[in-house]
């Protein structure tokens, strides 16, 4: 059956996070299940989901996959006051094997197009780039699309088996450069960023992480958004 193509649901507020005093050392929340009221505005919801990474480069901020959404979370659950009763749950996550890894590893760094039913019932092509295997969630995927530079995840495998995913042939200009031995290549993790808006605006953000299957694409965080952005840095500088 295939899935549909939700949109973030964000829930953007104006305001940044405010940062709490920590006063004590916390237990590595990663590989768990939290739990925790998420409150923006007026409103409240309970979020359920799974950490699946601290980021080295900012150690309070944690990329979460959340029930029920579709693209990877960015956020310092300890110092977000959005952020409200966070808990650990008692849930582990079932164990689970990659059933072709041969084609896992094979799709990785690759460009595809991967089908969506619409909320008018046919079915969208999606253009988009296997980015790596997911941490924790090890039969997940990461994936970002050409209209949509955000970090998603999807069981691309099921995907592919059933149709809904197509590898696109490599071509000439996807090809890496060559490296000459023990050549080091400078990398853009840590780095500040600013992106100009359409509107004349300006965001800020941070590097956060460098994509080993394509080295020239990066994740950035931006401050006033917890979505995590994929952007190829050469292309665009």
């Amino acid at each position: 059956m295939m899935k549909k193509k939700n949109p973030h649901k964000k829930h953007k507020s104006s305001l940044g996070p405010t940062t709490k005093v920590l006063s004590q050392p916390r237990r590595n929340i990663v590989g768990c299940r939290i739990q925790h009221i998420w409150k923006d505005g007026g409103g409240h919801v309970v979020w359920k989901g799974t950490v699946l990474d601290q980021v080295p480069v900012n150690p309070s901020l944690y990329l979460i996959k959340y029930d029920g959404f579709d693209c990877v979370y960015g956020l310092e659950l300890h110092k977000d006051e959005r952020v409200q009763g966070l808990e650990v749950l008692p849930d582990r996550l079932a164990k689970s094997r990659l059933t072709d890894v041969s084609l896992a590893d094979a799709m990785i760094g690759k460009a595809v197009e991967h089908m969506f039913e619409t909320e008018e019932g046919p079915k969208e092509e999606w253009r988009g780039m296997v980015l790596a295997r997911a941490p924790i969630m090890t039969t997940w995927f990461y994936i970002t699309y050409e209209k949509d530079p955000v970090l998603y995840m999807y069981q691309l495998l099921d995907d592919y088996k059933e149709g809904d995913l197509r590898i696109m042939p490599d071509s000439n200009d996807s090809v890496p450069a060559e490296r000459e031995p023990g050549e080091v290549v400078d990398s853009l993790v840590g780095k500040q960023v600013e992106y100009a808006k359409e509107d004349g605006g300006k965001r800020t953000g941070m590097v956060i992480h460098q994509v080993e299957a394509k080295p020239s694409v990066y994740f950035i965080k931006f401050d006033d958004d917890f979505l995590i952005y994929v952007y190829d840095l050469v292309k665009t500088s």
